[in-house]
């Protein structure tokens, strides 16, 4: 069994009553309460949930993360989101349809299971991407171009999630290799 750090609760107390907020767009004292309720509910259910050890390697997210980071990084995504998404108008859009689909396969060099975690969703949420399986440290990736895996090629995606666990930086992509067909899958 693993201890909680009230730092871990107090951010996650906080962000689930900013979501309800946005959520509910009510701020009186009678929607506020039933989101306190709400809220301290979920938190309940999820605290007898993180007391347990899943997997070897799980350690307290909260602890490692660099949290000046996090609004760069939110920032960040949703330029490359918007980015991606024009990219994808374009291919749409064009008579030809020029939809050159790969299947991308890499290893990452992740100190923790949550860099790998964010990376995976960063990917999909990212138009023309899709994150297929993630086994150990391999990712399996649809891509609807080769312009729509260049950031992970280039290693810009992992070196931004990178950022928001450690100072130090490294290459962290590897053994990036594009399938021709899925039988090599």
């Amino acid at each position: 069994m693993k201890s909680l750090s009230a730092q871990s609760l107090i951010v996650s107390f906080i962000s689930l009553m900013g979501f309800w907020y946005i959520m509910s767009g009510f701020f009186d004292l009678t929607h506020s309460i039933m989101g306190v309720l709400s809220v301290g509910f979920v938190m309940a259910i999820n605290h007898r949930l993180k007391v347990y050890s899943f997997y070897e390697d799980e350690t307290d997210v909260l602890k490692e993360m660099r949290f000046l980071q996090v609004p760069y990084y939110f920032l960040w995504l949703m330029l490359q989101i918007v980015i991606s998404g024009i990219h994808v108008a374009k291919i749409l859009l064009s008579p030809s349809l020029p939809i050159k689909t790969s299947i991308v396969r890499f290893k990452v060099n992740y100190p923790n299971p949550h860099c790998k975690m964010i990376l995976g969703n960063s990917i999909t949420l990212t138009p023309g991407t899709l994150t297929v399986d993630i086994q150990g440290d391999e990712f399996i990736v649809h891509a609807i171009s080769p312009v729509s895996f260049e950031g992970i090629a280039s290693d810009r995606m992992p070196q931004q999630v990178l950022k928001l666990f450690t100072n130090e930086l490294y290459p962290v992509v590897s053994d990036f290799e594009v399938l021709e067909n899925t039988e090599e899958l």
